[in-house]
């Protein structure tokens, strides 16, 4: 029988000196599906992918794509996949045409077959008629879908995405889910992308892996996960609080029935509660450090708050803590020797 799982990781550890960066992950992806590995800046998402696209050597613990050893047999796993780092790689004065005409020779790709290729992907993401317009007169949102074609010259099994809306303003971040997903639908690609933005895991991932300090602490369907906090007994309140004090954030963090209390902005309050009497308990301890509620909206739960509720902290709170693992010394030096 056919093994239905094109990627299969067991115990996957990355550790440098000290600092574990991946910490003995285990998941398995489908043939076909589209999977996502969420979490904030430093959570260990992109070391994975670096792992499992032959990168970096893991420390311990071991992964398989398509039947191919990462250690043991790399050269197989190269020939499968196509990987989209979060940095475009693209050479801004040379044509669209000219760069991936570029890449492709690098696959050893037979000419004519990589001409009919090139004017295919193109076609693909409706850049023909500018296929002969340098690169760097492109917006970002035409670069980023150049780049992501460009992992598609050897038309591979599975594809890695790391952050591949990044940067990207709304038109554009729309532009390049639509195409991911068609490309998943009309190809039938294995597609594995890492995020930090919920929108980006919500509406283009079959399955979702939460990722928090280099651990898996849950994987499920986005609609599950979200059931993990729309319970009988959970609520999520947004209020606006006039006169909304640290005092009395602390004061309403401290109840027994708040699981999450997140500050949105000067007088907005979000709070993930639980029991049936804890509208009540919060009202009452924002009356007593006399706050003033001005409105109040009962929220559906997003990925997010099941992060929050899960990992206790917002995906935000650890933008600013991003390990730049390509200027450690001992993972550059082994990019360097894998390479």
């Amino acid at each position: 029988m056919e093994n239905e799982f094109i990627i299969e990781v067991q115990n996957l550890t990355k550790t440098f000196g000290k600092f574990t960066a991946v910490d003995n992950i285990s998941f398995t992806v489908k043939k076909g599906e589209v999977f996502g590995l969420l979490g904030p800046n430093g959570a260990g998402k992109s070391t994975t992918l670096r792992m499992l696209s032959t990168l970096a050597r893991p420390t311990k613990g071991t992964a398989t794509i398509g039947g191919y050893d990462i250690v043991k047999n790399d050269t197989g796993v190269r020939k499968m996949i196509g990987i989209v780092s979060e940095k475009m790689i693209m050479y801004d004065r040379l044509t669209a045409k000219e760069n991936l005409w570029f890449f492709g020779s690098l696959f050893n790709i037979p000419k004519d077959v990589l001409t009919k290729r090139i004017d295919e992907l193109l076609e693909l993401i409706q850049l023909t008629k500018w296929k002969n317009a340098q690169v760097g007169t492109f917006s970002t949102g035409m670069r980023q879908r150049m780049n992501v074609v460009r992992a598609l010259l050897n038309l591979p099994q599975v594809l890695f995405l790391d952050e591949p809306t990044l940067g990207l303003d709304p038109q554009s971040s729309v532009e390049i889910r639509d195409f991911i997903k068609k490309l998943n639908r009309e190809n039938g690609t294995t597609v594995v992308i890492t995020t930090h933005m919920m929108v980006d895991a919500d509406l283009m991932c079959d399955r979702i892996a939460i990722v928090d300090h280099g651990k898996i602490v849950a994987l499920d369907t986005p609609a599950n996960l979200k059931k993990l906090i729309s319970g009988a007994d959970t609520t999520i309140l947004k209020l606006n609080i006039a006169n909304l004090t640290s005092e009395l954030i602390e004061t309403v963090r401290a109840l027994k029935c708040a699981d999450a209390v997140t500050q949105e902005n000067s007088t907005t309050l979000k709070i993930l509660v639980h029991g049936d009497e804890a509208f009540d308990s919060v009202i009452d301890a924002i009356r007593v450090k006399n706050g003033k509620v001005t409105s109040m909206e009962n929220l559906q739960p997003t990925l997010e708050d099941v992060f929050l509720h899960i990992t206790g902290h917002q995906v935000r709170d650890s933008a600013d803590q991003k390990i730049k693992m390509e200027n450690h010394k001992p993972f550059a030096r082994q990019q360097r020797r894998i390479r």
